[in-house]
């Protein structure tokens, strides 16, 4: 994967097999760690987090086996194991392999082989974790939608900017789909395979952020952070300008030396992440303003990109409409509806005040709450009416599709709306939120995270 070099660890106590498969790694651009018996393998592994072990059988410690075994009972344990050993046996390595090690090397080592299945685990271990990143994301939509002037420069400006590993500062209103911008990026760069790890910044408390940032060791047991299981991909901070002072600091540090301490950990944890970042207010006042450090706003404006509000591209409402009414079909099973003529001309001159969170917003309840095949005039004009208002339009059996509803759902989605309003009033600023709705800053925080409320 272009960008991103594998963790590979080596155990094994003889030092001059350490030395010639570290040498062999390196050349083929592998980071290798090297331990001489099991409690340093152990303490590696902790340390590192490795995408794959090569470990040798007879140790004077601990045997191989018993070391697999253990690891094997680890349920954040993910990393593939090769087994090596130069008093190999069938019986052995049928053990290794009943235990979840994923070949058996016999020494002295065939380098060419050698190479050759460390190559096949590392491919299979990415997969692994590529397929893990899909299942978070599979209602996602990741292809920016429109022929525009602006959609078509901007798609080509982030081909273009996916071959570097530069940082990235998508800048625009709320719901312009800066996420969405990004994810595309992602997509089109050599860390497409990697993980994208999206991060509601406003949602995370001050007093949580070291745990969520950089994770936490108890007891010899390792709770990765949002920085590690980032590894070898992105790491998409939305709306930073959130984040508060110590959390600025401390991210600030670990990005520029690439490493960090889990909360508990004793040793430095390095990662290779390429991180975006996205802001709704201008983030040049946040540092005249002190809220906000000028040296991590310099690191991470390293190219800015503006997403422009959807009034400034009109003409990609109709392509639009069109999509999400496809992606409601295909995701939600809704009933096809179109939009008639003028009802599209009606919606190219609305100002969108929401963007396209809006425009899918609208989408679904029509096709949720209304009826026929048509998607008419005086139909958009009494969904746009206010948020409360649309959850109250009848279909044809005159009940309130509002009412079927349980209690619990009714209240979460009058809460989401009602929060999503206020966080864009207060320009997603937490503290003043928190006033605004007068509700504790703690308590709030959950809420958003809990109701998914970002950017």
């Amino acid at each position: 994967m272009s960008g991103y070099k594998a963790n590979i660890l080596v155990v094994d106590d003889e030092p001059d097999i350490r030395q010639l498969v570290q040498e062999i790694l390196q050349d083929e651009g592998y980071i290798v760690y090297m331990a001489g018996n099991a409690e340093e393998a152990r303490r590696l592994k902790l340390r590192h987090q490795p995408d794959l072990i090569l470990l040798d059988i007879w140790m004077p410690d601990t045997d191989g086996i018993t070391l697999l075994k253990e690891w094997g009972e680890d349920e954040l344990f993910v990393s593939p194991v090769i087994m090596m050993s130069g008093h190999g046996t069938i019986e052995t390595a049928v053990e290794a392999t009943k235990l979840g090690a994923y070949e058996f090397l016999e020494k002295p080592l065939s380098l060419a082989r050698l190479l050759l299945v460390v190559e096949r685990a590392v491919d299979a271990h990415m997969l692994q974790r590529e397929n893990a990143g899909l299942k978070q994301q599979l209602s996602v939509v990741n292809e920016p939608v429109g022929r525009s002037a602006f959609a078509e420069r901007i798609k080509e400006q982030l081909k273009r900017l996916a071959q570097h590993d530069t940082k990235v500062m998508f800048v625009g209103e709320s719901g312009v789909g800066k996420e969405l911008y990004a994810r595309f990026l992602h997509e089109h760069s050599g860390r497409k395979n990697g993980p994208f790890i999206d991060v509601a910044v406003g949602s995370i408390a001050p007093e949580n952020a070291a745990v969520e940032f950089f994770g936490k060791e108890i007891e010899g047991a390792v709770f990765p952070g949002l920085l590690e299981r980032a590894h070898g991909g992105v790491l998409f901070l939305a709306e930073i300008a959130g984040m508060d002072a110590q959390t600025q600091l401390k991210l600030l540090s670990a990005l520029e030396s690439r490493s960090f301490l889990r909360v508990g950990g004793t040793e430095q944890v390095h990662v290779d992440v390429r991180v975006m970042v996205s802001t709704r207010v201008i983030l040049e006042n946040e540092v005249k303003e002190g809220r906000f450090r000028q040296d991590l706003y310099y690191l991470l404006n390293e190219v800015t990109m503006e997403v422009l509000p959807l009034r400034k591209h009109s003409e990609d409402i109709p392509a639009l409409l069109q999509f999400y009414v496809d992606y409601f079909v295909q995701h939600e099973k809704l009933a096809f509806r179109k939009f008639t003529m003028s009802a599209q001309n009606f919606l190219r001159n609305y100002i969108w005040p929401g963007n396209v969170r809006e425009l899918k917003n609208l989408v679904q309840r029509l096709m949720i709450l209304g009826a026929g095949d048509d998607i008419e005039l005086a139909e958009v004009k009494t969904a746009l009416g206010t948020v409360l208002d649309s959850v109250a339009v009848e279909q044809q059996d005159s009940v309130p599709i509002f009412f079927k509803l349980s209690l619990k759902e009714a209240r979460e989605q009058f809460e989401k709306a009602y929060l999503e309003y206020h966080f864009e009033k207060n320009q997603g600023n937490v503290a003043k939120l928190a006033t605004a709705v007068g509700v504790e800053r703690t308590h709030l925080y959950r809420k958003l995270h809990a109701l998914n409320i970002k950017e």
